[in-house]
């Protein structure tokens, strides 16, 4: 699909559908907005008509669909923005959302043109990297391995955004283009997160993540099992021992350093991104009630956010060294799976006791966690698994728990994911949590029991990352959906790559 910036008139733009977003129109406001008035003539009044009668007020998601018998575009469908003083990134992303769901349910609508609104306060690079967000992230699908296609939705082939005449299209352009690499790197991470787990092993993860470093520039360094456990890293290696396949920590860098080069006066800071790759999880000798198992392909939504903010990293040029690692694993239950009672030394030589097998996320995170800090020296470190029912139990599918030991950087987190329009909402980690997960037969225990069970998990993390500039997003309500809305099909979201990627783009390109 192309998405295009053009200034062309929209009475005369040739389309299947012209999208036509208004803001929330009351009172004497309910007339026609003078700027649409030769659009209006050209199409023979339709617009004014269907605002004087009512059919129409512009309410946030509200729609309507017109066929008018003059113009250029064979449908108009006008979409409510809601109030002009409520408009931001992601009112215009799920505009244009509602635009590529009306072209596709239904219709054959391949040639869509949006006619962008008034601006406002909002700048056109923002704008059109909000539009061309939308466009990408509505019109996904994962239907690789449907044998019958006859029931599949159209496919929009190219998207116009219309622009004001007098307008800088070049900084529009610019944001075009942005848009659609967070948006394509999104629908990577759930392309992988939607992946069966027959079809996406440990292995196959590290496959898939040296394929997206060839493709973008990154470098990529895959550990097999010798190499981690010459690092020692009992906690990460014990979840995968009850599987066939074994597991893997992937190392992602962009900009990574030459080896042997002189250290410069000033240099990139590091920033690290630590995703938890459980590619299927069963909950081990501790098992999952068999309800909804499936979506345990799931479980490995963070480390798929994290190859698609590696790859956003290395396709914008971010003037950053930004390092991905991925603790993959299969967590299953055999003959030589890890137990109840079994104790575990981790990378950084804590010992874990093992109350439940199914806390299996929090132990590949401690070896994942402990090498990003000891190999990188990072200037902070973000980490994002699918953790704990706890979370979706205390947040819903609404929002990803915040969790962290930095103020500064939790508070660029939360701005960062309030650009994206990812809601995060900051949780506490106190003392009393870390105290409550204090083992009875060695350090640590790898669960705290029900009460409050994201905060302790979020506490166990700590133990790993002292020291150092932490955050820790707990994603298991809003990695995957089975509620479509006008940007997301049922399946997995790729929650959180727009969050780094805003992240990244906001960090200070130099440190001392």
């Amino acid at each position: 699909m192309q998405v295009t910036v053009e200034s062309t008139d929209a009475a005369r733009a040739e389309a299947d559908l012209l999208a036509l977003p208004l803001f929330l129109l009351e009172g004497a406001r309910r007339r026609l907005p003078q700027r649409l008035g030769a659009l209006d003539r050209a199409l023979g009044g339709r617009l004014a008509a269907a605002l004087a009668t009512g059919d129409f007020r512009g309410k946030r998601g509200e729609t309507l669909l017109l066929y008018p018998e003059r113009g250029a575009a064979k449908r108009l469908l006008l979409i409510g923005l809601g109030p002009e003083s409520g408009l931001d990134r992601e009112a215009l992303r799920r505009a244009m959302g509602q635009a590529v769901g009306a072209a596709t349910s239904g219709r054959k609508a391949e040639r869509l043109a949006f006619l962008v609104p008034a601006l406002g306060r909002l700048r056109p690079t923002p704008v059109a990297e909000a539009l061309a967000e939308g466009a990408h992230l509505a019109a996904y699908r994962f239907d690789g391995y449907r044998t019958r296609r006859e029931d599949a939705p159209a496919r929009v082939a190219s998207i116009a955004l219309l622009f004001e005449r007098g307008g800088d299209l070049r900084a529009a352009r610019t944001g075009a283009a942005t848009g659609e690499i967070l948006a394509s790197s999104q629908n990577l991470a759930r392309d992988l997160s939607n992946e069966p787990a027959n079809a996406l092993a440990p292995s196959d993860l590290a496959r898939a993540a040296e394929r997206v470093a060839k493709e973008a520039g990154l470098s990529c360094h895959v550990l097999d099992v010798p190499a981690m456990k010459r690092l020692g890293m009992g906690a990460l290696l014990a979840v995968g021992q009850g599987s066939r396949n074994p597991p893997r920590l992937v190392v992602l860098q962009h900009n990574a350093p030459r080896r042997g080069a002189a250290r410069p006066a000033r240099r990139r800071p590091t920033l690290c991104f630590v995703g938890k790759g459980i590619t299927f999880d069963s909950g081990g000798i501790s098992i999952k009630p068999a309800a909804s198992m499936h979506e345990m392909k799931h479980d490995m939504s963070g480390a798929a956010a994290v190859i698609g903010a590696l790859r956003v990293a290395a396709l914008l040029r971010l003037p950053l060294h930004v390092v991905g690692v991925l603790a993959a694993a299969e967590n299953l239950p055999s003959g030589d799976a890890y137990r109840p009672g079994d104790v575990l030394r981790a990378m950084s030589g804590t010992t874990i006791e093992v109350l439940n097998t199914d806390a299996e996320g929090r132990l590949v995170l401690a070896d994942a966690l402990h090498y990003a800090r000891t190999q990188f020296s990072p200037a902070a470190i973000v980490d994002l698994a699918t953790l704990t029912g706890a979370c979706v139990v205390a947040l819903g599918k609404w929002s990803a728990g915040l969790f962290g030991n930095d103020e500064r950087l939790l508070e660029r987190v939360r701005v960062a994911a309030e650009r994206a329009g990812e809601r995060v909402w900051r949780l506490p980690l106190w003392e009393e949590h870390r105290e409550h997960i204090r083992g009875d037969v060695a350090d640590i225990k790898n669960t705290g029991g029900r009460d409050g069970g994201a905060l302790t998990a979020a506490a166990f993390l700590s133990h790993f990352t002292e020291g150092l500039a932490w955050a820790h997003l707990d994603i298991a309500g809003t990695a995957y959906t089975d509620k479509p809305s006008p940007c997301q099909p049922r399946g997995a979201t790729g929650v959180g790559v727009r969050l780094l990627a805003h992240l990244m783009r906001d960090w200070p390109s130099r440190s001392v």
